[in-house]
């Protein structure tokens, strides 16, 4: 189970995420919706230590990251190889080929030879559909294939938690449902997945718990029909704007 409670993160003056206390089960899915700029990527950002809390703690299987304290490298380290992220720009490195990309993690954090990193890597490429791909640079592929990429970049990890940053909004209607597919996939295995999305019918279909997040703050969380039928003001506006 991944429990985080009473996070806070700043940026200057800006107090982004507010005493956010959150829980998620092993293997379930996770939505997190609500406004730009509410603080919902920051809170992934959080969750995999690319931003670093001010305060506050993330468990995992019961042991404790506490931000009120300067953690150890190889405390953050060992957390971190517990989770892959998956980015709205893809992040892919433009001078590496599909394949490279995917065994970059493996070699060099999992020290992994470049010969079962390699074999690795051509079976998630299977996967992801993009086989054929493998020797392909990034500005060779579509927005949809970099996307399926990254997904096996992170996979290659072999991670507990999957982190999922608007992972369509880069990309058009069809290409997104391709990704989107390929994530319902992936919620039906052993994986802990948390997405922040703006697609409700994802959120809906896909996700045990969604978590509406408002200026930072845990407005509300259930199950997409529970939060429909809170009937609260500012959820039933957001949600509007959507359908």
């Amino acid at each position: 189970m991944l429990q985080i409670k009473h996070l806070n993160k700043y940026f200057g003056e800006n107090h982004v995420l507010k005493d956010i206390s959150l829980e998620i089960e092993s293997h379930k899915t996770m939505a997190i919706i609500g406004s730009s700029g509410s603080g919902k990527s920051t809170l992934l950002r959080c969750i995999n230590l690319l931003e670093t809390p001010d305060s506050g703690t993330i468990s995992l299987d019961g042991k404790a990251l506490d931000f009120s304290k300067k953690l150890p490298k190889h405390q953050k380290a060992a957390f971190t190889k517990k989770t892959g992220m998956v980015f709205q720009s893809f992040n892919l490195f433009p001078h590496k080929t599909a394949l490279e990309n995917i065994m970059e993690g493996p070699v060099t954090v999992l020290k992994k030879s470049k010969a079962e990193a390699c074999r690795d890597a051509i079976e998630l490429l299977k996967r992801v559909g993009l086989e054929d791909k493998k020797d392909r640079y990034p500005h060779q592929l579509s927005g949809g294939q970099q996307q399926r990429i990254a997904i096996a970049r992170a996979l290659a990890m072999k991670p507990e938690i999957l982190l999922f940053d608007e992972p369509t909004s880069a990309l058009d209607p069809e290409l997104g449902a391709g990704v989107l597919s390929l994530i319902k996939e992936l919620s039906r295995e052993d994986y802990t997945i948390i997405v922040v999305t703006h697609n409700m019918s994802f959120a809906r279909e896909v996700s045990e718990e969604v978590v509406f997040v408002e200026k930072g703050e845990i407005l509300a969380k259930g199950s997409y029909d529970e939060l429909v039928n809170l009937h609260n003001d500012r959820i039933t506006q957001f949600l509007s704007y959507l359908d």
